[in-house]
């Protein structure tokens, strides 16, 4: 089932995310990461949908859903304004608690949902990453290099805008393709979604928009949160690959200790795409944790 939903709150606009709801049981929102959109949970659907009520939507931005004009403040694309869409979602579908399920980008979002309203979230699992502040404050020259696209698509616009835009199946190859384990994990089918949304201009700006928020203004909710002494309360999973960047440099057990009460988790013989690079091994972990 697909559909759309939208709401308000005091200062933000939750837009209409497009989204697919299937299965029965617990609900369970399962959000990706870039340059992806929900196609990314194609390999775990059909498992998991037999014990879970599962909805997944493309983030603001991403996907089928809007692509919202930005604001210099990059606000639009915060963290706190793509929770709020979320907010919006599962209210229309009746949800009032859910289990929460976010990789890579979508993980960053899903620490944002949690920590603003984590009375609506009853379990959280987040897929190789740590916290935003702590992979900031603890970037050293491997992080650097390894993770050059965080330096790059903070840059104003329209550099990293025009220069994809230029090459952006260069890009993906660059980007996607020679990270382990390589382009094998990726369906054809989603695939060419993925490369469909780097071929927008649209979905383009508003990606590199989610990059600079992050490096703006959800860095200042986060210090926030740290400095009123907020932490998260409810159950946290987290779960890395043995073969990326997360595990190279940084500890996320303890990165997340320092933001959460409840925390457990281990590294898989993964790269960064969990999802369609060890589908059985996360169809486990969800059902495991959730269940």
């Amino acid at each position: 089932m697909n559909s759309q939903v939208s709401g308000t709150s005091v200062g933000l606009t939750a837009v209409a995310l497009d989204y697919e709801v299937c299965g029965a049981g617990p609900a369970l929102l399962l959000l990706h990461g870039f340059p992806q959109n929900r196609a990314i949970w194609q390999p775990v659907k059909d498992v998991l949908s037999k014990h879970f009520t599962l909805v997944m939507p493309d983030l603001r931005g991403y996907g089928a859903s809007p692509k919202p004009a930005s604001d210099p403040e990059h606000l639009t694309y915060s963290k706190r304004a793509m929770a709020l869409d979320l907010i919006a979602l599962m209210d229309r579908l009746g949800h009032q608690q859910f289990g929460v399920v976010g990789h890579d980008r979508g993980a960053r979002v899903a620490h944002r949902l949690a920590a603003d309203h984590g009375s609506r979230i009853t379990r959280l699992m987040l897929l190789d990453i740590s916290p935003t502040l702590a992979m900031y404050e603890q970037t050293d020259m491997t992080f650097a290099a390894g993770y050059w696209h965080w330096f790059f698509l903070i840059q104003a616009h329209p550099l990293p805008e025009r220069l994809i835009g230029e090459q952006p199946i260069f890009f993906m190859n660059e980007f996607m393709v020679k990270r382990y384990p390589g382009r094998h994990v990726f369906e054809p089918a989603r695939w060419e979604s993925y490369l469909a949304g780097m071929q927008d201009p649209a979905c383009l700006h508003a990606m590199c928009e989610d990059y600079r928020a992050s490096f703006t203004i959800d860095l200042e909710h986060d210090r926030a949160d740290i400095a009123a002494k907020r932490k998260l309360a409810m159950p946290l999973r987290v779960l890395w690959g043995k073969h990326g960047m997360i595990q190279k440099c940084f500890k996320p057990l303890d990165d997340w200790a320092a933001v959460a009460d409840d925390v457990s988790g281990q590294a898989v013989d993964s790269g960064h795409y969990i999802p369609e690079e060890l589908p059985e091994v996360l169809a486990a972990e969800v059902q495991a944790f959730f269940g």
